[in-house]
């Protein structure tokens, strides 16, 4: 399955008037933090075009909130890829490194970094940054998403480790799927882009909830579909196609065509669950502020399943072929030519 693999999104997400400025200063910062330390990782790491993702899913961030946000999704990425297949014995590595980046929204923003490498202490500038303006219950909601999917992706690391990869059902990978793509805390920063709140009732009502379930669930799939090629040259069996071929014992056509109806399925009931937004402010009885913090809330998820979607069709991270240091490190089962877990 390519990766201009094509889906029917109803809704057209705009792209921020800010990306260029705010691509140069992050690539600066990148640099400057130590989050890439060759000159390979850094070709790489731009051809990804991480700005362009953060200019799609958060279009109406002002310029420095931009170049905020853009550093941050440096580092999701950035550390999803430092797990080595051919030395398991990093997995406590990764596994110390993510209850840092856990721990920090829980500590004072600005506080020092227990375990110090470039990701951690790059994050403990971002947080610092990210959480400026928002309430306690906002960060708290943050840091619970956030938390998950840290775990998650431990979890997935020890699963390679121990020979485990691909391993899982299709029922408790769609579950665990849900976690490792780190779509809940991401759109909960789409409420910071802006400057707004989704109101605490409406966060815990179920069609909410349910609603950014399916969005992490339809951009989970849509992402292991148009990262598929990439995966499997790493021998990375957490993939959808690859649960689905294994599981089913078909072809990797006819898991592909099966990946792409699950994932249209999922979009399909996303949108029957967001056209009921409305009855569900009127069951809550919100007032006008209110139900415009619910439409902001509704937009930052559509901004996510539209602007992750148009920027997965052209993204070098998941080009069809890759030359050079990158090859050598996809086949050796890396995701990254740096090492970012020590000092």
């Amino acid at each position: 399955m390519s990766q201009d693999v094509r889906f029917d999104l109803p809704f057209d997400t705009p792209v921020s008037e800010h990306l260029e400025y705010a691509r140069a200063r992050h690539l600066r910062w990148v640099w400057d933090m130590g989050l890439v330390r060759s000159r390979a990782g850094f070709d790489e790491y731009r051809s990804w075009d991480l700005p362009q993702a953060a200019a799609r899913t958060y279009p109406y961030a002002s310029a420095e909130d931009m170049v905020v946000l853009m550093n941050w999704f440096s580092l999701a990425f950035l550390f999803d890829d430092q797990f080595d297949a051919g030395r398991p014995d990093r997995a406590d590595v990764i596994a110390d490194v993510a209850r840092e980046l856990i721990a920090t929204p829980l500590r004072p923003a600005g506080s020092t970094p227990r375990v110090v490498c470039p990701i951690t202490v790059a994050w403990a500038q971002v947080w610092e940054h990210l959480s400026d303006g928002m309430s306690l219950t906002w960060q708290t909601r943050f840091a619970a998403s956030w938390g998950r999917f840290l775990v998650a992706h431990c979890e997935e690391v020890d699963l390679a480790a121990r020979g485990l990869a691909g391993t899982l059902g299709l029922d408790e990978y769609t579950v665990f799927r849900r976690r490792t793509v780190g779509i809940h805390h991401s759109i909960d920063a789409g409420e910071r882009s802006r400057g707004f709140e989704v109101p605490a009732r409406v966060m815990a009502h179920p069609l909410m909830e349910r609603m950014r379930d399916l969005a992490a669930d339809t951009i989970g799939f849509m992402n292991d579909i148009h990262s598929f090629e990439r995966e499997r040259r790493r021998g990375d069996g957490h993939n959808l196609i690859a649960v689905l071929h294994r599981e089913r014992g078909c072809s990797w056509e006819e898991a592909a065509a099966e990946a792409y109806r699950m994932t249209a399925a999922c979009l399909d009931e996303y949108l029957e669950l967001e056209a009921r937004v409305p009855r569900m402010c009127e069951e809550l009885a919100l007032d006008a502020d209110e139900r415009e913090r619910v439409d902001k809330g509704v937009q930052a998820i559509q901004h996510w399943i539209g602007g992750n979607y148009e920027w997965a069709l052209t993204s070098g991270r998941y080009a069809a072929s890759k030359e050079g240091e990158v090859a050598t490190a996809e086949q050796a089962g890396r995701g990254s030519v740096d090492d970012l877990l020590t000092v």
